[in-house]
């Protein structure tokens, strides 16, 4: 791993001069439910950071590629699946999707004596014969991301975010009920939420709150008030196994349209939408003394 020499502690350097060292390898890993995992390549456990990074996790690391500039470090991570480190079943569930990676070289007779040479994500995980391999990158895949503002007649905030302000706590925006039937984790019924209206949670977030799959999410795709109760469809099935009697929370849906923002959720001060932007019918019209050139879809021809 290239890290240039004048950021390594001192200490950690003069260790490195003797020749003969006791350095390893320690990784610490992030999930996005904020769980923290410590792997080392050491025979026995470090501590450090408040972390303890396992001995017996099987995880390591192939060679890392750094550069100068604003190209993006990678390397990849191989470890073996087991119930007490990574569990394949989370993997599936997407609990490490774009879990964040520290990457230290450490002293393992002093850990105090250390250097960080990578921080950055997992990217892609693949499984290989009973173990798995991620890809790590560096933090400056984020720059591969467009930037910038899109300018259509749709809102572009995230339904409760920072951006769009609106408390899905509020009294009729959100309700947490007991899943009473479910087909393959993805249409959950449920008798009760009647004061709701149909449709109300189209397009909406529904959140486990307990049982195997709690934390993960899923966007609602159909939401239908039947006379025997709530059907609620997702547009994709959870990564992962949802019982009867699991708590889920269900959060009201936006159509990003500004009649919605205005009438549904009275939040139209924070519109990110332009709903008066010409559409691609009035782009594209030409002038004509026959017909009313007011931005309308035009019928037929000029």
């Amino acid at each position: 791993m290239a890290v240039p020499s004048d950021h390594f502690p001192a200490a950690l350097k003069a260790h490195l001069a003797r020749g003969i060292t006791t350095v390893c390898r320690a990784w610490a890993l992030t999930r996005r439910d904020g769980v923290v995992l410590g792997f080392t390549d050491h025979d026995l456990d470090l501590r450090f950071d408040g972390i303890v990074f396992k001995a017996d996790t099987g995880l390591t690391a192939q060679a890392l590629e750094q550069t100068t500039g604003l190209s993006v470090d990678n390397t990849e991570s191989l470890g073996a699946l087991s119930s007490v480190a990574v569990d394949e079943r989370d993997i599936e569930a997407g609990r490490f999707d774009s879990a964040t990676v520290k990457a230290w070289l450490v002293n393992w007779a002093d850990v105090s004596e250390r250097v960080l040479q990578f921080n950055g994500t997992f990217g892609e995980i693949t499984r290989v014969g009973g173990g798995f391999r991620a890809e790590l990158r560096g933090l400056t895949e984020g720059l591969n991301q467009p930037q910038g503002r899109v300018y259509h007649s749709a809102c572009s905030a995230v339904l409760g975010g920072a951006s769009c302000g609106f408390d899905l706590d509020a009294l009729g925006y959100s309700a947490e009920v007991s899943v009473e039937a479910v087909d393959g984790a993805r249409v959950f019924r449920m008798t009760g939420l009647a004061e709701f209206d149909d449709r109300w949670f189209e397009r909406g977030r529904l959140v486990v709150r307990s049982g195997a799959a709690a934390g993960l999410v899923g966007i609602v795709k159909n939401d239908r008030l039947t006379a025997t109760g709530r059907v609620i469809d997702l547009w994709d099935p959870l990564r992962g196994a949802v019982a009867v009697g699991d708590t889920i929370r269900l959060e009201a849906g936006c159509d990003k349209r500004a009649e919605t923002c205005r009438l549904k959720f009275n939040n139209f001060n924070n519109f990110r939408g332009f709903p008066h932007i010409p559409g691609d019918d009035w782009l594209a019209a030409y002038p004509s003394s026959s017909d009313d050139n007011d931005g309308g879809s035009r019928q037929g021809g000029a």
